[in-house]
């Protein structure tokens, strides 16, 4: 399908995406390499103004494709509208440091491959943007590479379901939101959709049973119409459909047993953020600010795209600097407190580390996460660390190892959006950086 058909609202599917049928940018073909996509080297956007061979312009539909991804990433702010998440007006909090560059000489074996990769090849071959890694809560390894730099932000795609997980799973620790209520009980406007009669855990755990296709090949496919109804710019003037986030909500129907199985639908995520501002009286953006950028001291005002009528992505619109995604780690490294204050409850980390339900889970066919789940929109992955991450397309992760008291942040712009085809240079590599750090102790 030609996909300048689908205007800016493109870049909206793209930033949620993480399944492993997610569209995938090479198309066969092989794709530059991380030296030579170089948003630097490739000169994107200098000038003044930039010729039109180096213009990476709103509202083109394709300023999220490889390689133009590569500095769009970094720049989401400048082509799409954007509420801000505010740090306050405080001194921000440092992290500690204790460099280790014995994390350089680290080598793994990529999944399904017999050749070591060393530390400096899973970089490029992982098209690392930025890289953060804090052992006992203090940074060990800190990198920066083409459009990023330390007072940058970079798109954290579905990582933001993660948060908005988060603040959900928090509501409930705090007896604010019943996670056995149905949705309709919450969110009235929702009655005679799919989710009406889902549980508010249901849309937690992504186990909704929606009629809903994010069939990206399919120019039909309801990711599309989706995608129409959430741009925040004009729409056409024969548009007839949903108007913004919870519009379209209302009209997704219903296909199944809620609860039978796990399904990776970005709508979910959208609907939480509903029920999350619906019982807070706040949205997820002020949320945010409120319980988690504001208290742990962030160093930057983090942001999220926002559709026509103001309402944050929750499913997919956050960018933020690389450590205070790395203080969001910690945080839930040490179930809720940092730097001796508990910001909330332990149960609501013990939560989401027990993790959802597998046989749900083990439906949905993740070959490269065998034996996951999924809780509180994280990817529990039940390996002998008792790992969990967040994640997002394009390679982007806050990782948590809690045996290796570990916290890695990735921000990255792979060229294929989906998980899958980075997780055999990925998840290896975590693992050896935790068994590095724990032997060394």
């Amino acid at each position: 399908m030609d996909m300048s058909a689908f205007n800016p609202a493109y870049v909206l599917v793209l930033l949620a995406l993480s399944c492993p049928n997610a569209w995938g940018s090479t198309h066969g073909s092989a794709p530059l390499s991380a030296e030579e996509s170089d948003p630097q080297a490739l000169q994107w956007m200098t000038g003044f103004p930039p010729p039109d061979d180096k213009l990476i312009a709103h509202p083109q539909s394709n300023y999220f494709s490889f390689p133009k991804l590569r500095w769009t990433v970094c720049h989401i702010r400048e082509l799409l509208p954007t509420t801000r998440i505010s740090r306050g007006i405080g001194a921000p909090d440092p992290l500690p440091y204790a460099l280790d560059n014995g994390i350089n000489d680290i080598s793994f074996m990529p999944m399904g491959s017999d050749t070591q990769m060393n530390w400096r090849e899973s970089l490029a071959a992982n098209y690392t943007d930025g890289l953060l890694i804090l052992h006992k809560g203090k940074i060990v390894y800190e990198y920066y590479n083409g459009c990023l730099s330390e007072t940058g932000k970079h798109a954290a795609m579905s990582m933001t379901k993660s948060l908005t997980g988060l603040l959900a799973e928090v509501l409930v620790a705090e007896g604010k939101l019943d996670d056995e209520a149905t949705v309709d009980s919450l969110v009235p406007e929702l009655k005679n959709s799919a989710f009406g009669s889902a549980t508010v855990r249901q849309v937690m755990d992504m186990t909704t049973a929606l009629d809903y296709s994010e069939d990206y090949a399919d120019p039909e496919a309801d990711i599309w119409q989706y995608s129409a109804a959430a741009s925040p710019l004009p729409k056409p003037s024969d548009y007839s459909g949903p108007e913004g986030y919870f519009e379209y909500l209302q009209t997704v129907e219903q296909n199944g047993d809620h609860g039978d199985a796990f399904g990776y639908r970005t709508v979910n995520s959208d609907a939480l953020g509903w029920i999350i501002a619906r019982v807070s009286g706040k949205s997820v953006a002020n949320l945010l600010s409120e319980r988690l950028w504001n208290p742990l001291g962030t160093e930057q005002d983090a942001y999220m795209t926002i559709d026509a009528k103001g309402t944050p992505f929750a499913g997919g619109g956050l960018s933020a600097g690389l450590r205070d995604l790395g203080r969001i780690g910690l945080l839930m490294l040490n179930k809720g407190k940092y730097k001796n204050r508990q910001l909330f409850p332990e149960s609501v980390v013990n939560a989401i580390q027990a993790g959802g339900d597998k046989k749900a889970f083990a439906k949905a066919g993740y070959t490269t996460l065998p034996g996951a789940s999924y809780r509180s929109m994280w990817w529990i992955f039940n390996n002998a660390n008792g790992a969990y991450a967040a994640r997002g397309v394009h390679g982007q992760t806050i990782y948590i190892d809690p045996t290796a008291n570990m916290v890695l942040v990735r921000f990255a712009s792979f060229p294929n959006a989906s998980n899958s085809k980075i997780d055999p240079t990925s998840l290896p590599l975590y693992q050896a950086v935790a068994d590095y750090l724990m032997n060394r102790d």
